[in-house]
């Protein structure tokens, strides 16, 4: 079924309305960002300084089409599993990028692609324990993505409270 502003939906076994269908200048395709009823988002309608729509802070997400179950069912099968990729930052710390999406079968995506051991300026390394958002992870990629520009760092965290 096609996905339409103002409709009820479940990213992640998580309800929202869509907000946005549409482009992006994070990365190529349609995509749809969902305002979720519980913040368990990544922003606010707003990436990487552009507003694409307006919710209340970490209620936004942006997913492709097929990511989406209509009518806010929940679905195991949508609760895709791909660590949380997040771009480089200062030692032990690494700040989160606001793009909560990755494209669908992000995961196989990403073990494709060749991981560096150390980010360019050294400060990450694989298998670094780093705190992302306040939660413990473990370093699992870095390098480049399919979905955006520049280097990114792949965190698996401790607990299960990320976003894929």
């Amino acid at each position: 079924g096609s996905i339409c502003l103002g409709q009820e939906v479940a990213w992640n076994g998580k309800r929202g309305t869509v907000r946005y269908i549409g482009g992006v200048k994070f990365t190529a395709g349609e995509w749809v960002g969902v305002e979720l009823t519980q913040p368990a988002g990544m922003h606010s309608g707003n990436v990487m300084g552009v507003p694409y729509f307006l919710c209340a802070p970490k209620h936004g997400i942006f997913a492709q089409v097929a990511q989406l179950v209509p009518g806010g069912a929940t679905q195991a099968a949508a609760a895709a599993a791909a660590p949380p990729v997040v771009p480089a930052s200062s030692p032990a710390v690494v700040t989160p990028m606001a793009v909560a999406a990755t494209p669908s079968g992000g995961e196989e995506e990403l073990a494709t692609l060749p991981s560096k051991e150390k980010t360019t300026d050294g400060s990450i390394s694989l298998g670094q324990i780093v705190t992302w958002n306040g939660k413990q992870g473990t370093v699992r990629y870095i390098g480049d993505v399919r979905f955006a520009k520049g280097e990114w760092v792949g965190v698996e965290l401790t607990e299960a409270t990320g976003m894929h």
